[in-house]
């Protein structure tokens, strides 16, 4: 039974660009393979955060909210702003490029723009840098630490809800990039307390600190949204049941494969997504995964969409099963975690071997 079966369609007229923009379309991609495709996921943490944040008292309307992101969070939280009667400023990495700085600007955000780098800690210590700078400046301004308070985790219950109508049958398996920890962390917790069989497989870059890759280098891409160099207090380890690292090469033969196979155009973290549950999926038959597609292709047109002659073939790539982080690897590494905390993970694991049922 397909996804158009089994949701009757609805006709909804929305009182904000938010609420229309935050659902995702579900898109079944294979028999077990489920698509939640976004234009920007990041908008159900920003309305969650700013609902809860006026709600306590914490802000009130025609406040400043200030923080720093890599450019989806950035427009959620504008047209969070924008709903609310807010003002918003933003602290921009070096990956926002001009078409996002336009819509943040006419949306009324004003905007810090980082200077050109290459080297994804220096860009975000900078922005954290500056945040604290404008906090000292400015009493009036409420930082919202997109990577370290919790409330972020609020908005995707929503979602949670959601996806369990959808799919309410087969077990489940969540398959995202971990990013700041909220997206995949604010959908698995209520979904757990559903069904805490449900599993969930993260995404990393290499050289992201988060699960211990930070020894390795990738020089051709920042993927923005799915790694870090610093510590993010919003990543929960001990949620995830496996871990699969991820090079720039396969992340953009995901991206490119995702727009071949099913005409679906998406960012290069929901690309590396697509081959991880790809992988599971066809070792799991039995259960249904759902991939989390964060946000649209565009910003990545001329550096993956551009290249599509090189992408290599997703059907041939297979990752390096490892039971410790000392065996990590390029370019594609994957690991059981067990839902360990990171101080105990790597040391004793069991050997990915495509997913446990």
């Amino acid at each position: 039974m397909t996804m158009t079966e089994t949701l009757a369609p609805t006709a909804v007229v929305h009182q904000h660009i938010t609420d229309a923009v935050k659902a995702p379309d579900l898109i079944r991609l294979d028999g077990n393979l489920v698509l939640a495709r976004f234009e920007t996921m990041k908008v159900y943490a920003a309305l969650g955060a700013v609902r809860e944040l006026l709600r306590r008292g914490t802000v009130r309307p025609g406040q400043t909210l200030v923080d720093s992101s890599s450019g989806i969070y950035a427009l959620a939280l504008a047209m969070a702003c924008h709903r609310y009667g807010l003002r918003c400023h933003i602290i921009a990495s070096t990956t926002v490029d001009a078409t996002m700085r336009a819509q943040l600007e006419i949306l009324g955000a004003t905007v810090d723009r980082m200077p050109p780098s290459q080297d994804l800690r220096l860009d975000q210590e900078r922005r954290v840098q500056r945040v604290r700078e404008l906090l000292a400046e400015r009493s009036d301004l409420h930082w919202m630490r997109q990577y370290h308070d919790d409330i972020h985790y609020l908005g995707y219950r929503e979602l949670a809800e959601l996806v369990s109508t959808a799919l309410p049958s087969a077990p489940l398996t969540v398959v995202g990039s971990v990013g700041t920890g909220s997206s995949t962390g604010g959908l698995i917790e209520p979904l757990r307390q559903r069904d805490p069989s449900v599993r969930l497989v993260g995404v990393q870059p290499f050289g992201s600190i988060t699960f211990g890759s930070e020894g390795f280098s990738d020089p051709e891409a920042i993927i923005a949204g799915i790694g870090s160099s610093i510590h993010f207090g919003n990543v929960r380890h001990e949620l995830y049941d496996a871990m699969h690292w991820v090079d720039f090469r396969h992340a953009m033969a995901g991206a490119v494969g995702l727009m071949r196979d099913h005409a679906v155009f998406a960012g290069l973290s929901t690309g590396a997504t697509y081959l991880v549950a790809g992988r599971e999926a066809a070792a799991n038959p039995h259960r249904t995964h759902l991939l989390i597609g964060a946000d649209t292709g565009h910003r990545y047109a001329e550096r993956v969409f551009a290249r599509h002659h090189e992408a290599l073939r997703p059907d041939g790539l297979r990752p390096k099963e490892i039971t410790s982080l000392h065996d990590l690897a390029p370019p594609w590494s994957a690991m059981e975690w067990q839902r360990q905390p990171y101080s105990t993970a790597g040391k004793d694991g069991q050997a990915w071997k495509g997913g446990q049922s």
